[in-house]
């Protein structure tokens, strides 16, 4: 390696070349001096060019990555900001119910309207559902929705009425259904001089004051069913296309179908498995029964908030894992498998409990090898689940079964959701999430579930069989068992 130090020289360089020196060297013979030495330096390994870094080969897929994930999450944001404003908009709607004099007024009179023409209840007449455009289809949905609940009803298109299409309407029975958001739709206005206005005739609009309704006021008598938004759609979207708008005013509409059913039919769910024998709906509904309530008793399940308490009662054994079967029987627990409080001695050798109490059946819970305990005891006949057990409070354990606070604990056969031993596991998951549906309105509008079946987590299926010539319960399981034992696609 070269060693960098300072060069000593003592040659005199010239530097440039003058006319004196020029003289001088010619006259006296002198030599041009000699090129000045190379000053030493290193290799020149350091110096060369350094190649020029190929970023195109990460960069440009790095990019090209980033931009996919950035339209990935743009379509994600754009639909969860959709969901969110339909869910803020149904969230008003069901606040202006809630509250609104005019809103529950209207909608009173509308159920009394429909409720007073139809089947027993009136002369046998029909809702006629007229709209145009996104509202004409709202308004098919609602028809379908009618139908499946038996209450007849139609679809006008308002143009068509026009042509020869108003024969539809029954001039004494009828109940008229209008559907416009702008409350001024020129093809509803054009429609409704030819309309009886002897018949009743409801309003769904946006519009929650009569006097800003221009239908309204051409027909005072007008029966106005708000159903506003929080804000335009052009502010929620950047475009008037119909989206929050007609999610509620579907969802309002819905809500009178549901109320309006439970007021003309004593069964909802029997009349719609009647009118829905079709898809896995029909299927599971074929052969399967719900058990009434018997009258007098309670149609839900009182809960004390002390049986929140569950810290000490975990080691109730959980009801044993069952993988997915084909049908109801090979799921549920065999009745005659699961031990009777009544028969149960306190300790070996000794006579049966004279008064049980829920530390009784805790401990007849713990020794059951399905969790589940039969109850035939002090007045107090039934099953008691697992779910239910695990409710109990230490506070509760020495209270005896009778006690009115622990009415809810034991589940009576008359409130088992009854289906047939042979009903497949997905259809009878596929019924019990469909009724669910279709009481959560009637729930929501503080109605009680249908004939006082509870089909929450801690409902009884009863598993039913030819026994001894008849239908009988040959088995039970937890509803959430039975929803469980379905594998997810």
């Amino acid at each position: 390696m070269v060693e960098h130090r300072p060069v000593h020289n003592s040659e005199v360089y010239v530097l440039s070349q003058t006319p004196f020196l020029n003289h001088l060297n010619h006259h006296h013979g002198g030599r041009p001096s000699p090129p000045s030495p190379i000053t030493p330096a290193e290799d020149d390994f350091c110096c060369s060019p350094i190649d020029k870094l190929p970023l195109h080969n990460f960069v440009e897929p790095a990019i090209a990555a980033c931009e996919e994930q950035l339209a990935v999450e743009s379509r994600l944001s754009g639909a969860v900001h959709l969901l969110n404003t339909a869910s803020t908009a149904l969230s008003c709607i069901t606040d202006l119910y809630s509250s609104d004099r005019v809103a529950r007024d209207g909608f009173n009179r509308a159920v009394d309207a429909i409720v007073r023409r139809q089947g027993d209840h009136g002369r046998n007449g029909k809702l006629v559902v007229i709209g145009v455009g996104k509202s004409g289809h709202i308004a098919k949905k609602l028809v379908a929705t009618f139908n499946s609940l038996a209450i007849q009803a139609v679809f006008l298109h308002p143009t068509e009425a026009l042509h020869g299409d108003l024969g539809q309407i029954n001039s004494r029975n009828d109940t008229l259904l209008l559907i416009t958001f702008s409350g001024k739709t020129p093809e509803l206005l054009l429609l409704l001089p030819h309309l009886d206005k002897s018949l009743p005739l409801i309003l769904l609009t946006s519009h929650t004051r009569p006097e800003t309704c221009e239908i309204v006021r051409q027909r005072p008598d007008t029966i106005l069913l708000p159903a506003p938004i929080h804000e335009p759609e052009t502010k929620s979207f950047g475009v008037s296309a119909p989206t929050t708008s007609t999610t509620v005013a579907l969802s309002v509409g819905d809500a009178l179908a549901m109320v309006a059913s439970h007021e003309l039919h004593p069964s909802v769910s029997k009349v719609f498995a009647k009118n829905h024998p079709g898809g896995a709906i029909g299927a599971a509904l074929r052969g399967n029964s719900v058990s009434p309530a018997p009258s007098g008793s309670s149609s839900g399940v009182a809960t004390p908030s002390s049986s929140r308490t569950t810290s000490s009662l975990s080691v109730i054994p959980q009801q044993p894992s069952v993988p997915p079967r084909h049908a109801l029987r090979d799921l549920a627990i065999p009745l005659h498998e699961i031990p009777c409080l009544e028969s149960l001695p306190r300790q070996p050798g000794h006579e049966p409990i004279p008064t049980a109490t829920a530390g009784d059946l805790l401990l007849a819970a713990y020794s059951s090898s399905s969790g589940w305990v039969r109850v035939s005891h002090s007045g107090v006949q039934g099953v008691v689940s697992p779910r239910r057990i695990r409710r109990l409070s230490p506070s509760q354990l020495a209270l005896p079964l009778s006690d009115p606070s622990l009415s809810w604990l034991v589940t009576p056969q008359a409130e088992f959701v009854s289906l047939t031993a042979d009903t497949e596991v997905r259809n009878a998951a596929e019924w019990i999430k469909a009724m669910r549906m279709a009481t959560a309105t009637g729930v929501r509008m503080g109605l009680q579930s249908e004939e006082g079946v509870d089909f929450g987590e801690e409902c009884v299926v009863g598993v039913m069989d030819v026994v001894g010539g008849g239908q009988g319960c040959v088995g039970v399981l937890e509803v959430e068992s039975l929803l469980e034992s379905v594998p997810k696609p």
